[in-house]
């Protein structure tokens, strides 16, 4: 669908190119589009992943299990406002800045998802439906 409209707005745009003032309104269309494009596939989908990282932080409490950017795992033993206490070990305790806490750590036992997994478990959803 994306592609079609690409096709449409370089056809529309060859088509009028001989013509003096309207190629120069088709051009700056194709950039208005190409913007569009660019904040529907780049921009909004990271505002969306920064913004569920940003309430993850947020609910964080005493017992999650959580990785850090730097592949620390631990298990979280107290939280402050801006940072977070972390026992990797017993009785062995860190305290790391909460922005520093990448996301929930892999469960034991779980195998880890893989992209191919996670479209094909998608594909057979939509197929039941």
């Amino acid at each position: 669908m994306l592609y079609h409209l690409v096709v449409d707005v370089a056809q529309l745009t060859a088509a009028q190119a001989g013509g003096g003032p309207q190629s120069g309104l088709s051009m700056i269309l194709m950039i208005v589009v190409m913007l569009g494009i660019m904040y529907f596939l780049l921009l909004r989908p990271q505002q969306k992943q920064q913004k569920r990282h940003q309430e993850f932080l947020g609910q964080l409490k005493k017992g999650d299990e959580v990785v850090t950017q730097a592949g620390i795992l631990g298990k979280v033993y107290a939280v402050e406002e801006k940072q977070v206490v972390l026992e990797v070990a017993d009785k062995v305790r860190i305290r790391v800045l909460r922005h520093a806490i990448a996301g929930d750590a892999p469960r034991a036992g779980e195998p880890e998802r893989s992209d191919k997994t996670d479209k094909k478990e998608d594909a057979d959803k939509t197929d039941k439906r």
